[in-house]
């Protein structure tokens, strides 16, 4: 529970604007999403 709370909040407070939004679905907690966001701006820059 708490860790959903910390996602929540940061997602609330703006923190992970910049993730895309394809980067927070199929995805766990919000430091998947983030993990899964550098995937994908790491594949499009290869």
């Amino acid at each position: 529970l708490a860790e959903t709370v910390r996602s929540f909040r940061e997602i609330l407070d703006g923190k992970h604007d910049a993730l895309p939004e394809q980067a927070f679905l199929m995805v766990g907690d919000v430091d998947m999403a983030v993990a899964k966001a550098e995937q994908l701006t790491g594949a499009a820059a290869a």
